[in-house]
């Protein structure tokens, strides 16, 4: 009964979307207020309804209703209950109904948080929003239903979870990611808002700014714990693999990061404005693109869901029929959008535009390598692999300039800045960069090793800039306290920020220089050396799971005769599903991780093992975390909540409507 009422319910929410998306619109058309009026209640009966359908679809898999194909397909029920949770949202399905849970919550907020927009502003945003739920609805309900029934043959036992997805990281992975993607169909809506009206100006871009952020800080988030899960749960060791799905959440990143920073020059100084609407339109146009890549299977994929070209076909449609609109009333109104102010060449807003120009190149780059290969093999020109040398080595390149640019953009001033004043203030920073950096590979094993040498240096830069010019606006309120307390929290969120970068830039040049790794033939009792630590096998024994069974090893590690800490690897074999996964063994420290992974039996007695020192490893996720961080403290900036009266947009007539 509760399934035919989920699948009522995302009926209803499909009904209430096909409203949000009419009503408003025609009524900001014909200037009828009581049309108006009606957007923020019918979204939030719209969140009310989806979120009515994925409660079912999470009780059909707690139960395990194999009546549900989905559920027959995705779930078991010797799979623990936080595992049958996580499924509900791990199959193509429950995934697409999850999107719309998210999309629906987002058109929530604004609806309940947009009480200082102008009401002809508010229901074009809530409308905009309303058609991209119906069409994502629709797809869920028409041609990915997560309620679809296997009568009249009912298996006696489902499928079992993907064991890949069996594992915390992928608990909240996934809905932080999609929190991220769909967050970014705000700033769209609020840009196509704006086209419509025909006005912008820097109250918009205060209006738009946090909404962009949020969406960004999950995007960030998902992307983090993604890195983390395939690092613990794939037994390779790796943080990144330039999976074409893991660089479909890239790109609209990429963008997103293009579009906060230009939506800061839009906000304080009025510019930038035709160039701030392209990136929100192609923040969330990056986000469809990566929904259609992961759905509809032209590109292989361990994140892949399915291969179904109808459905393909139909992301495909909508994803053009978005962009093409969105592009095309862009161009009809891109000459109301022209900034007037002037700029010199030095000047905090040349910085931010060049800022974003390495981004996209650096989008651009990701896109090219994750689709060229597909676009030479239908073009029949035979198959082509694009990999990790290639986007290293064009990361290498834009790294540089990118990171220099970012130490220095903070201590600009706006429209003009001399020279003179910089100079010693950055000489210290260049030089206490050079310091720390000296003094870190100094404890190393090489002093030879260029790639962490300039991560470090690059890393150090910035995070010292950040800090220095932290202090050096302090200063400017008299006293340093007194400084620290008046500055605003979207400074110090720009500051963990840039700080986040840093931390991540060090992690990934130190990891990928000092990495050192094994492949071991050990018995019980037998020792090996990787990089001073010696690991020691002392038990191997057999294990018996809810849904697996397999083998556990034990090891001890020693440094310099030291206990040092005791490891257990996992190797499984998921009955059902007759999978076989490693469950790898990590000791985790800020300087450095110990990683062991259990390979195959070999004969004798003895099992292969894969051992890896991975220097700095941790700096890389907890610079994605403080990079969200930043984005949680901007957020909490007053202005942001602050009432305004300028009326942003809309023209004057409707403003006062």
């Amino acid at each position: 009964m509760l399934i035919e009422a989920g699948q009522l319910a995302l009926t209803f929410a499909f009904a209430l979307s096909l409203l949000l998306s009419v009503l408003p619109l025609y009524g900001s058309y014909r200037n009828n207020q009581p049309m108006l009026l009606l957007a923020k209640p019918l979204a939030l009966a719209m969140f009310f309804c989806s979120l009515l359908a994925m409660l079912a679809l999470i009780y059909a898999f707690r139960v395990s209703d194999f009546s549900v194909i989905n559920v027959a397909q995705n779930s078991s029920s010797v799979l623990p209950w936080y595992y049958q949770i996580t499924a509900s949202f791990g199959s193509h399905e429950g995934s697409m109904l999850l999107w719309v849970l998210m999309l629906a919550g987002w058109t929530a907020l604004v609806a309940v948080f947009s009480k200082a927009l102008p009401l002809l502003l508010q229901g074009r945003i809530l409308g905009i929003l309303g058609l991209i739920s119906a069409g994502f609805i629709a797809f869920s309900l028409f041609m990915s239903n997560p309620f679809e029934r296997s009568l009249p043959f009912i298996p006696v036992e489902g499928r079992d979870l993907n064991p890949l997805l069996q594992d915390f990281g992928m608990i909240l992975h996934p809905p932080t990611l999609y929190m991220g993607y769909v967050g970014f169909a705000v700033a769209f809506a609020f840009a196509i808002a704006a086209l419509m009206g025909g006005r912008f100006d820097s109250v918009w871009a205060r209006w738009v700014r946090p909404w962009a952020l949020a969406a960004w800080l999950f995007l960030t988030l998902g992307i983090m714990l993604g890195s983390w899960w395939a690092y613990n749960e794939l037994g390779w060791g790796g943080w990144w693999f330039w999976d074409p799905v893991e660089n479909a959440s890239f790109m609209p990143w990429l963008a997103g990061t293009a579009l906060i920073h230009s939506l800061a020059v839009t906000e304080k100084r009025g510019t930038f404005k035709s160039w701030t609407v392209l990136l929100a339109l192609s923040a969330f146009a990056l986000s469809l693109v990566g929904a259609f890549l992961v759905r509809s299977g032209v590109l292989v994929s361990v994140h892949s869901f399915t291969t179904d070209p109808g459905r393909g076909m139909y992301l495909l449609v909508f994803l053009l029929l978005v962009i093409g609109g969105s592009l095309l009333l862009y161009g009809r109104r891109m000459s109301s959008v022209r900034s007037q102010a002037r700029y010199q060449l030095f000047s905090r807003e040349m910085l931010l535009w060049g800022n974003n120009i390495f981004l996209l190149t650096a989008c651009f780059i990701v896109f090219l390598g994750t689709l060229f290969p597909l676009f030479h093999k239908e073009l029949g020109l035979g198959s082509v692999s694009i990999g990790e040398p290639f986007f290293n080595q064009m990361f290498y390149y834009l790294t540089i300039p990118f990171a220099l640019m970012l130490g220095l953009g903070p201590w600009v001033r706006w429209k003009q800045q001399t020279v003179a004043p910089l100079l010693s203030p950055l000489a210290l920073v260049a030089v206490a960069a050079l310091v720390i950096a000296l003094g870190v590979m100094a404890t190393m094993q090489s002093v030879q090793a260029n790639l962490a040498l300039l991560g470090l240096l690059l890393g150090a830069w910035v995070g010292m800039s950040a800090l220095a010019e932290v202090m050096q606006r302090a200063r400017q309120f008299g006293s340093v306290t007194q400084g620290l307390v008046k500055l605003n929290a979207s400074h110090y969120g720009m500051t963990l920020a840039h700080i986040g970068f840093a931390v991540l830039v060090i992690g990934v040049a130190m990891t990928k220089t000092y990495t050192e790794e094994r492949d071991v033939r050990m018995q019980v009792g037998d020792s090996a050396e990787v990089s001073g630590y010696q690991f020691t096998l002392t038990e191997v024994y057999e294990l018996n799971g809810p849904n697996y069974s397999g083998e556990a090893a034990e090891l001890d590690v020693r440094k310099d005769g030291n206990y040092v800490t005791h490891l257990h690897a996992e190797k499984r074999f998921y009955r059902i599903q007759r999978t076989i996964m490693t469950e790898s063994a990590v000791h985790a420290r800020l300087s450095r991780d110990l990683y062991v992974s259990l390979g195959e039996q070999l004969p004798g007695d003895a099992w292969a093992l894969r051992i890896q020192v991975k220097p700095f490893v941790r700096w890389i996720w907890l610079g994605g975390l403080l990079m969200s961080l930043g984005a949680l403290v901007s957020l909490a900036d007053k202005r942001y909540r602050r009432k305004v009266t300028a009326k942003a947009g809309v023209s004057e007539r409707e403003a006062h409507a």
